[in-house]
């Protein structure tokens, strides 16, 4: 899930994707594939400081650089701060290039300390951009340079002969054929001057390398390494490829595939050093043994690109059967490849990326991390490429303990290495010491790691500790007699996300050692814990919460932890920017996280446990679950499989350091791929895949969690997705203690990023889940319902904001857009009021029958379930501004403050009451609000904190932090300020008393609860539909045709009335019916909603303005088929013209057994839908994401 704006970042790549989800794929640019520029600027953070109108302004010519020996440069005098920039080129974002010469690439950082001057470069032959500042500039000077055009030789500042790295390995090379024949001397110079120099053998200062130049023309190679500051000079020319990137890839025990020319001319080689040290030169790999290798006219074998897709079209080269029991042997060393033509010469030479081979020849299915075989533990660890594994085992987790060394036993066929300890080792604790070889570094390290399997660390997670997760020690009393709520079916679950910490850091009813922990859970009686058993009596089913598994970026001591004076900051002014800027410097050291950075999958976080180091983590979970279910409540834990919170030798890595290279996605230079925020894992590799599966099992099946929801679920892959749903089912209360098809998962089905639209093989994405049974989030109702998305205007209304009627006066569009908006939107909402469902059948705003499919949302179906458990509705999540929040950003400046609490119950109603399964975010039912913060991932308590008893609003904490918000604050500083929209207690007590009811109402009735497709279909329908429907009102009819599923109604209507006048709908075959308000609105603690009426006479439902009213016809005898209502029932009243319309954007389980669907519901033949857009919009569309993500792109967020 993100620096804080990657979560901007994927929203808009997601968009992009749909916008160009019918267009021609397009090549990124190559080295020297585009003309030369006119212009090249340095356009970022710097601009500003540099007398530029603004930031980001390709365009700016204070930040020309000047075409001068052959690249692009330019110096400037910048002031002490922290910068990014990257550069465009002929002043538009057209093309523009970052990190490593990308075009689009990510921006490159720069901080300085004092002012300094600082010189920027860009080559365009090769696309590379870099400073003074963040790696020193190197030369090559000698007796050649006045020949490269430089005024004279041996000239350090002239960059004529720029060494450059552009694969960031550390080599730099600079490769020139103007040099004449003749003997020369060189050497390398740093940062422009001859102060530092190296000569051949790295020596500083040293003498001068001397080469000879046989032909005019001849190809130079100069290369220097950084790690030695040694100087190869080649005299015949540039070593083709590179052996320390791998785009190659060894796929399977005997086939390699290679983006290179595949010919039987061709002569391959595989190239490996157990040691490490091959070398690479103009003729070819030296350092190591080689094997010959094949081209394979017929392809890599079975089923191989069906692992790989993106590898389609690649040659494959095979590695003859007699050598292939070399194989793990090569595995645990530097492995290239390297291609020769019929000639012999060298044309091209790679690293390989190794997942695929190890997949083949070491797929194991065993016990991984601590397991016991009575009271004896053994502890195993998969790696296959190290050469050796010691455990070291300490008695305790001081970081002065000794360590008790022992060698670890290989096991060659699986590539585990186990150790067979004795009973007097539980409760101590252990690191493995893997001696492997790691590509980044080209060298062979001992990496000192936990375990990728850790079940219990020490503080801070410096150690892993032996535990037995069977010991009675570690259960709460009661604990394998714990009885879950009664649950059904999917349909029936209600779910509420919830922080841990938010949930009782600021609790006073909670004891303060115990706040912000699991144990606050099993404070019954404290307020937090009586308003949720509150809710559960009205019919809450699930508490979702928040990332729980050991976190990365968190303090765990708690005596380390930064508190921020809460006093104090009450003090200042609801608007002011202090608040933030108060918060800001101990925003990593304050406690506080959402928590989305994994660190071990399978291991409590430690901040959340009033004891960090060991075990009482463990126990206090289990307390937690047990409390809740206590109370009526499941558990569903956030599970956050997609990515880790580092890789490579970073200490915060642990997969990465055991087998590197091995479970993280990489792009095709071998380089993991962060789209998702951090490091990407790769779960369609075997051992990834087992890693989550193994990881939760074990959460299901210790920790007794009745469900999980899957961060980014679009970068796993359907096949993870099932085969976890698989696992679960396998489980029995007989053999596991619990029923696993009892236990629901959905996640964020999003599609974007390199897994996008199946490019790494089909993922698991809204589109493609149907039929699963597993939910997916639906951003189409939530969109259609707040107006814009989560990173389009701030401002754009949408169905509940007052979009029908009333405008805010941004600019949203004409008269005739607006209206098509509002028509679109209730559309959309139909859709997911009916769960979402691909084929669902209704009548249009166009007076066409057509499928949820048809309905268009940003160029994408609005229905893609196949089944309602799969819908996962909502319209407030921890992403984004609360609802409470957006509705105060959105609606109109005049609109008073019980307006805007009725526009947020209204969006509620539209959750509670929808087929499917709702989602809450904890706090709607209290108007919560982040003081308007977008992004609240690492904004403290302050901004974060929720009043349980409702008598203080977070509304007019200040201003929300700038680094996500900024941009937005002359906007919010007049809301924050306004005194008239700060919820009251009775303003919080109104909403919570109407959530309650809407969570009863969806309670009392299995008709909103519809378990199938089919039942859907024939019990759900919609009037006020067509062309002459009343903007901004949705009628929604539950009959009890057929089966009769309700035993105490026939018929329930809904109405839900987003104007601000009382509307009626009129339906003629509803006349002589005999309909009240529903008991619990009829009882309600609105006085308003009470005044909805129906008249027999006409058959007209009247609902005053912004009110959801609920009408029920109760059981007298079977009832005939609904059939086809009319496309627009009759209005009394019509609601005024619509004058603003948004811009659309995207963005122990008891229970019975989950039914997973199995069929399709027959799509009916829809009538053609009016086109909703030219290609020249989409065209245009596509500009603005372009542009827009130029300024977000690769600015990294690490989502903590």
């Amino acid at each position: 899930m993100v620096s804080p704006r990657t979560r901007a970042m994927l929203a808009l790549l997601l968009l992009l994707a749909m916008l160009l989800a019918t267009l021609p794929p397009t090549t990124p640019a190559e080295a020297s594939d585009t003309p030369d520029p006119a212009t090249v600027t340095v356009p970022g953070t710097i601009q500003s400081v540099l007398g530029c109108p603004g930031d980001w302004q390709p365009d700016c010519k204070n930040t020309y650089l000047t075409f001068e020996e052959g690249v692009w440069q330019g110096t400037f005098e910048v002031p002490a701060g922290s910068y990014e920039y990257k550069v465009a080129l002929n002043d538009s974002w057209d093309e523009n290039y970052g990190q490593r010469g990308a075009r689009g690439g990510a921006n490159l950082a720069l901080t300085l300390a004092e002012p300094t001057s600082v010189t920027f470069i860009y080559d365009h032959a090769t696309h590379a951009v870099a400073d003074s500042v963040n790696a020193p500039i190197s030369v090559v000077l000698g007796t050649f340079q006045d020949e490269l055009g430089c005024a004279q030789d041996n000239a350090p500042d002239c960059l004529a002969s720029w060494l450059q790295d552009p694969d960031g390995d550390g080599t730099f090379s600079f490769v020139t054929t103007l040099i004449p024949a003749g003997t020369y001397e060189a050497k390398v110079a740093r940062n422009q001057t001859s102060d530092e120099t190296y000569g051949a053998d790295g020596t500083p200062g040293g003498a001068a390398a001397t080469f000879t130049v046989a032909n005019p023309g001849d190809e130079i190679y100069f290369g220097f390494k950084s790690s030695d500051n040694t100087l190869v000079i080649s005299t015949e020319g540039a070593p083709r490829g590179n052996i320390t990137v791998p785009y190659a890839h060894w796929v399977a025990q005997d086939a390699i595939l290679w983006n290179v020319i595949g010919s039987p001319r061709y002569t391959y080689e595989l190239h490996y050093a157990p040691e490490a040290g091959l070398e690479q030169t103009a003729t070819g790999i030296t350092g190591g043994e080689m094997l010959p290798l094949t081209f394979a006219s017929g392809g890599p074998g079975a089923g191989v690109f069906e692992r790989f897709p993106h590898l389609q079209g690649f040659s494959a080269l095979r590695l003859a059967a007699a050598d292939l029991d070399k194989v793990p042997a090569i595995l645990q060393g530097q492995v290239a490849v390297l291609a020769r033509d019929q000639d012999g010469n060298v044309v091209d030479a790679s690293g390989l990326q190794i997942p695929g081979v190890l997949d083949d020849v070491y797929r194991y299915t065993g016990d991984l991390g601590v397991s016991y075989a009575g009271a004896v533990p053994t502890i195993r660890v998969w790696a296959p490429t190290a050469r050796n594994v010691t455990l070291l085992r300490f008695a305790d987790a001081n970081p002065g303990t000794a360590p008790v060394s022992a060698a670890m036993t290989f096991d060659p066929a699986s590539g585990v290495w186990s150790s067979v300890g004795q009973a007097d080792w539980t409760s101590q604790y252990y690191l493995f010491e893997v001696e492997v070889y790691v590509p980044a570094t080209s060298k062979i390290e001992r990496n000192l790691v936990t375990d990728p399997y850790s079940i219990s660390l020490a503080t801070n997670s410096t150690r892993s500790q032996i535990v037995n997760l069977g010991d009675p020690s570690l259960a709460p009393a009661g604990w394998e007699a714990v009885a879950k709520p009664a649950l059904a079916t999917p349909e029936d679950i209600v779910l509420y996300e919830l922080h841990v910490r938010d949930f009782s850091i600021t609790d006073a009813s909670v004891p303060e050692e115990q706040r912000g922990t699991f144990k606050a859970f099993s404070n019954t009686e404290s307020n937090g814990m009586q308003h949720l058993k509150a809710l559960a009596q009205a019919g809450l089913t699930h508490i979702h919460l928040l990332p729980v598994f050991d976190i990365a970026t968190i303090e765990e001591d708690r005596s380390q932890q930064q508190r921020n004076d809460f006093a104090q900051l009450a003090g200042l002014a609801p608007d002011s920017e202090e608040q933030q800027a108060t918060i800001e410097p101990g925003r990593d050291q304050d406690g506080f996280n959402w928590g989305y950075d994994p660190f071990h999958y399978t291991t409590p976080e430690g901040s959340y446990s009033t004891n960090p180091d060991g075990t009482t983590r463990i126990t206090e979970f289990r307390e937690m679950v047990q409390a809740l279910n206590a109370s009526g409540l499941r558990v569903v834990m956030d599970v956050v499989y997609n990515h880790t919170n580092s890789n490579g030798q970073n200490p915060r890595s642990v997969l990465d350091r055991i087998v590197p290279g091995y479970y993280h996605r990489l792009n095709e230079k071998g380089e993991v791929q962060n789209s998702t925020c951090c490091s990407n894992t790769a779960t369609e590799h075997a051992m990834m895949e087992k890693l989550m599966v193994d990881s939760l099992r074990t959460w299901a099946t210790v920790y007794k969690v009745d469900g999980f929801r899957f961060d980014l679920m679009g970068h796993h892959m359907l096949s993870n997705m099932t085969n976890v749903r698989a696992m679960l089912d396998s489980l029995t209360l007989e053999k596991d203690g619990v029923d696993g098809t009892g236990i629901y998962i959905y996640g964020e089905g999003w599609n974007f990023g390199e897994v996008a639209d199946g490019a790494r093989g089909v993922n698991a994405t809204q589109l493609t889940m149907g039929g699963t049974g597993i939910g997916t989030f639906s951003d189409r109702l939530r969109d259609a319902a707040r107006g814009g998305g989560p990173f389009s205007g701030f401002q754009e209304q949408g169905f509940i904001t007052g979009l029908a009627d009333a405008p805010n006066g941004t600019e949203q569009g004409t008269v005739e857009e607006q209206r098509a908006n509002i028509l679109l939107f209730s559309d959309q909402i139909r859709v997911g009021l009916a769960g979402n469902l691909k084929n669902y059948s209704f009548v249009d705003r166009n007076g066409n029958t057509v499928t949820g499919e048809k309905v268009t949302y940003n160029g994408q179906p609005a229905g893609y379930t196949l089944d309602p458990q799969e819908h996962i509705v909502y319209v407030s999540a921890h992403d984004n501004e609360t609802l409470f929040d957006a509705v105060q950003a959105k609606a109109p400046a005049t609109a008073p403050l019980a307006e805007r609490v009725r526009m947020h119950n209204l969006g509620l109603s539209l959750v509670a009451l929808a087929q499917g399964v709702p989602f809450f975010h904890a706090g709607d039912d209290l108007l919560r609000s982040k003081s308007l913060d977008r992004n609240s991932y690492n904004s403290g308590d302050w901004f974060n904190r929720i009043d349980w008893t409702g008598q203080e609003s977070t509304w007019g904490a200040g201003l929300p932090p700038s680094a996500d918000n900024q941009d937005n604050w002359p906007l919010m500083k007049p809301l924050l300020g306004n005194p008239g929209l700060k919820p009251t207690p009775a303003d919080i007590a109104a909403a919570s008393a109407n959530f309650r009811e809407m969570l009863q109402i969806r309670r009392s009735s299995p008709l909103f609860r519809l378990q199938t497709a089919e039942d859907i279909q024939a019990k759900l329908s919609f009037s006020n539909t067509g062309p002459a429907q009343i903007p901004g009102v949705i009628m929604m009819s539950l009959t009890d045709a057929g089966a009769d599923l309700d035993q105490q109604y026939d018929r329930i209507v809904v109405v839900f009335n987003s104007t601000s006048q009382p509307q009626t709908i009129t339906e003629a075959a509803l006349q002589d019916a005999d309909f009240s308000l529903h008991p619990v609105q009829a009882a309600s603690a609105d006085p308003l909603v009470k005044t909805a009426t129906f008249d027999p006479t006409s058959g007209g439902f009247t609902v005053p303005g912004r009110t959801t009213a609920v009408f029920v016809q109760a059981e007298v005898g079977d009832l005939a088929d609904p059939g086809t209502t009319s496309d627009a029932a009759t209005p009394t009243t019509v609601a005024e013209q619509v004058t603003a319309a948004p811009t659309v954007v995207a963005e122990v389980a008891t229970a019975a057994p989950f039914a997973t669907p199995t069929s399709e519901l027959a799509a009916p033949t829809p009538a053609a839908e009016a086109s909703s857009g030219s290609s020249t919009v989409i065209w245009v569309s596509v500009g603005v994401v372009l542009v827009t993500l130029a300024t977000v792109l690769g600015l990294k967020r690490r989502r903590r």
